[in-house]
């Protein structure tokens, strides 16, 4: 019984945590090609205002704005704040569940 019960143990210590760097990828690619991919719909569609709300990313992101230029600039930015976000939320994740262990 002790056997199956350390085993059990074992398995729940291993699959309680997240790979951060992997959480981080992954929302780097969202977080990026999500941005680069919403302006691009913007400046395809076209328009009288061509992405009025989405230019007001600009005042937090550096260099972005609903130009083809800018949707690389928002890649690289929304690639950099995903990453972070990611990477963030697997660490705190993996800090909550040692402490609970």
């Amino acid at each position: 019984m002790t056997n199956a019960t350390d085993e059990l143990k074992e398995i729940t210590r291993a699959t309680a945590r997240i790979q951060a760097t992997a959480l981080a990828i992954v929302c780097a690619l969202i977080g990026g090609l999500g941005l680069f991919g919403m302006t691009a719909w913007l400046l395809i569609r076209g328009g009288e205002n061509v992405g009025g709300h989405l230019s007001l990313l600009g005042n937090y992101f550096p260099g972005y704005s609903v130009t083809w230029p800018g949707s690389i600039v928002g890649l690289l930015w929304g690639a950099l704040i995903g990453g972070v976000i990611g990477w963030s939320i697997g660490k705190i994740y993996n800090t909550v569940a040692l402490m609970r262990q």
